[in-house]
């Protein structure tokens, strides 16, 4: 690099003599018929280049420090905040697919068991109980008298969910009676009424057939009233008596 050269002037004086102005001259001076010059040590002589090195070993050491321990926890809060965001949205969609799961799975159960239902309520000639006529309240099982089709009589019925004081499941066993054990069998979930057999009729003097009525309501929630799927039919008895 190149050195600027600085020229400086020596005064003599005596004891007596004012005091000189020690300022150094913007310009060269001389001393006698001889210029003086001082000129800067260049960076490439001894000593001359401290300053730049020093200055380099502090920036890299400042580069090289890392990151204190207030920016680390920062640091940690803040991904801490952001994984606990995350978690929240994976779970809720977990329990928002496993809901929706349950939901279609209930709905597609209930769907079966009501085709189900019509079948033998179409090959049923009575029903039992079928007093009184029409029935004055909903029943919570059922009886198809059947001879004409399929292999005698069948019963529906309702029982209560393990653990839930508000949701029954649906059974349905060969022969007159009915009950959660085996041989029955569980054909739909999450009913919320323990008597979906809503009403019998056997009209007397129309000439009509005798009927029977189902409503099938099922929430997979068992706190909540909301969401619920209903399915609800009134079905003849095609082999019955018209009276």
């Amino acid at each position: 690099m190149g050195c600027h050269r600085r020229t400086v002037r020596l005064v003599a004086r005596s004891r007596r003599a004012a005091s000189a102005d020690r300022r150094r001259p913007e310009g060269p001076a001389t001393l006698g018929s001889r210029p003086q010059k001082r000129a800067c040590r260049p960076s490439c002589a001894r000593g001359g280049g401290q300053e730049v090195a020093v200055t380099s070993v502090t920036r890299l050491r400042r580069d090289e420090g890392g990151y204190s321990l207030v920016e680390m926890i920062t640091v940690m809060a803040i991904m801490s905040i952001v994984f606990a965001g995350l978690t929240n949205v994976f779970t809720s969609a977990s329990k928002a697919d496993i809901d929706m799961q349950n939901r279609f799975t209930a709905q597609v159960n209930t769907r079966l068991a009501l085709d189900k239902f019509r079948s033998d309520a179409h090959c049923a000639y009575d029903v039992n109980p079928n007093t009184p006529n029409p029935w004055s309240t909903a029943q919570s099982s059922i009886t198809f008298k059947i001879s004409a089709c399929g292999s005698g009589d069948v019963t529906w019925c309702t029982a209560q969910q393990t653990g839930s004081t508000t949701r029954w499941d649906l059974y349905r066993q060969a022969g007159t009676t009915c009950s959660s054990a085996s041989p029955a069998i569980k054909v739909a979930k999450y009913l919320t009424s323990a008597a979906p057999f809503t009403g019998f009729a056997h009209v007397s003097g129309c000439g009509c057939l005798a009927s029977v009525s189902v409503d099938l309501i099922t929430g997979v929630n068992r706190n909540a009233v909301t969401g619920l799927y209903r399915l609800r039919d009134t079905i003849y008895l095609r082999n019955s008596t018209r009276i």
